[in-house]
């Protein structure tokens, strides 16, 4: 006990009590507006939360309960599910894969102690706020403007703060509310960010409109990102994920109703292809094969070249992720390949590398002398970490070796978005702008009572969603760049531009035909990029 106490106000722990059940999935940060239980142990205060029966809509379909460290020297908040003060020892000691329900309960009366007390003044002090600002009626906001005119003192940036917050609460408007609950967990202001929380849990819902959706998963970002600290979260957070299969098939679902994919795939064969088109020998160093996917049309196209196929060599390297989903190794993605080159009477070789990117080494490529050489790096790098993370810098030390070996094409294709570097609350915002975009044009072609529609969303998207809002340090993997840096990146290993043929644009044009009308695309000194009205979402180019 005494050991627990010398570290109460070091860090914020959370504790999930559910047994394990099948998603990816997030720890549950206890609303106050529910009964506490006061207990002052000398060293900070205590109170647990029992859990109630409202419920709300977030990541899973279950209940739980949880506890959580609220962090504010000299004195610490702890909550437990059983009614009981706890310890931050007993804090500490879950299991390394949390699982996390998203119906949880809340909503249960306050009972008397001084910390509801504190609440209840802090309501009240908003109520009066509310009525000063708005008038009696709370949707009138002209009293607040008419004030200002008048020469009323509300200058402050904090009660401007407070104004937009209660506009947004009175009208419903939930991105807004997202904005100010995530300003507020960046400002470490961990009462509001609360109360923020408890009036979230009551708009979000995963089969909802797009930014109730959303809104779900960046709520569980949020919650997650106060329950949890630092490098550990993210393993904190890992849960089990669904069985291989359905996981596999959420992922073809996500490939068939949006283009980003296809589009990204599509564009850098055509630039391996063009590159390739008088090569005999060719061969692929694939950093990210995943089931092998983009490689069919490309063994199809190269089958029907004028003079006959080349020999084809594909060296795939492999991501755990990829390996759950086809459940089991390279061997698959091999033999899949062989098979349809076999059918195409493509002369065609397999070379296996599981190993992480980060870790892949000269010897691990099987380079061959007299094989024309094309990189593919499509939704890879952005894995990869930069300076900002390890002095190794794995994000250009790939790029220098790839450089080393004189490839005729490097094909880069990556989600336009700026993640990897931005402090919390500008990386909120970029992430609730790039995942709007995304969300809506998913609602345009899968319908909202399409039955895979929540796992899709859930184990495609909101996984890495969350890793971008919850995490940090080296555990935050999903760490995205726009293609002005790329383009810096490139250029500093020694790379120069390889323009995308008119060709190339023409077929993805063909393709986007299928798709809603929103979609776009532009082609930007010889890059490719798609969006969905006018946000760019994946950008795609080549280099030599």
């Amino acid at each position: 006990m005494q050991a627990s106490e010398q570290h109460r106000n070091s860090n914020m722990y959370y504790q999930p009590l559910q047994q394990q059940i099948e998603a990816y999935c997030l720890p549950q940060y206890q609303t106050l507006n529910q009964q506490l239980y006061y207990h002052d142990g000398g060293h900070g205060t205590h109170f647990s939360t029992p859990s109630s029966s409202e419920l709300y809509c977030t990541l899973e379909s279950s209940s739980v309960g949880g506890s959580f460290t609220l962090y504010n020297s000299p004195s610490t908040v702890s909550f437990s599910p059983n009614g009981s003060p706890i310890s931050q020892q007993d804090s500490q000691s879950y299991p390394p894969d949390q699982y996390h329900s998203p119906e949880n309960t809340y909503g249960s009366p306050m009972s008397g102690s001084c910390i509801t007390d504190d609440l209840s003044i802090f309501k009240h002090k908003l109520r009066e706020l509310e009525s000063v600002m708005f008038g009696p009626d709370s949707d009138n906001v002209d009293t607040y403007d008419s004030a200002i005119s008048n020469g009323t003192n509300f200058a402050s940036l904090e009660t401007d703060s407070w104004r937009q917050t209660m506009v947004a609460i009175s009208s419903k408007n939930l991105k807004q509310i997202l904005i100010s609950c995530a300003k507020a967990v960046s400002d470490n202001d961990l009462l509001m960010a609360q109360w923020l929380m408890d009036e979230l849990r009551q708009m979000v819902s995963v089969s909802g409109d797009p930014i109730q959706r959303l809104g779900a998963y960046l709520l569980e970002g949020l919650v997650a990102r106060l329950a949890a600290s630092g490098s550990s979260i993210y393993k904190s957070l890992r849960c089990k994920e669904p069985e291989s299969a359905e996981l596999l098939s959420y992922m073809h679902i996500l490939y068939e109703v949006c283009p980003y994919f296809k589009f990204g795939y599509m564009s850098a064969n055509g630039a391996i292809a063009e590159a390739m088109k008088d090569e005999d020998r060719v061969h692929i160093i694939d950093f990210q094969i995943a089931q092998g996917s983009q490689w069919i049309t490309l063994i199809q196209a190269f089958a029907a070249r004028p003079g006959g196929p080349p020999h084809i060599r594909i060296t795939g390297i492999d991501d755990s992720t990829s390996a759950y989903a086809r459940g089991g190794g390279l061997h698959i993605v091999g033999r899949r390949l062989s098979k349809l080159a076999e059918q195409f009477k493509v002369p065609f070789e397999f070379h296996a590398a599981a190993i992480s990117g980060c870790n892949v080494q000269l010897n691990n490529l099987g380079i061959r002398p007299g094989e024309a050489l094309a990189v593919n790096f499509a939704f890879m790098l952005h894995h990869m970490p930069d300076e900002s993370v390890s002095t190794q810098n794995h994000r250009d030390r790939l790029l220098r070796l790839v450089r080393s070996l004189s490839p005729k094409v490097v094909t880069l294709v990556e989600q336009e978005s700026n993640t990897n570097t931005s402090a919390f609350f500008p990386r909120f915002l970029e992430t609730l702008d790039y995942y709007t975009a995304m969300f809506e044009s998913i609602d345009v072609t899968l319908p909202r009572d399409h039955k895979e529609r929540i796992n899709v969303e859930q184990h495609c998207l909101a996984r890495d969603l969350v890793n971008i809002i919850a995490c940090e340090g080296a555990e935050r993997v999903e760490r995205h760049e726009l293609l002005g840096k790329w383009r810096s990146r490139f250029a500093m290993a020694g790379f120069t531009p390889y323009p995308l043929s008119s060709l190339v644009n023409s077929t993805i044009k063909k393709l986007l035909e299928n798709y809603s009308s929103r979609y776009r695309l532009v082609e930007r000194d010889g890059t490719l990029h798609l969006g969905w009205m006018n946000r760019d979402l994946v950008a795609s180019c080549a280099w030599k």
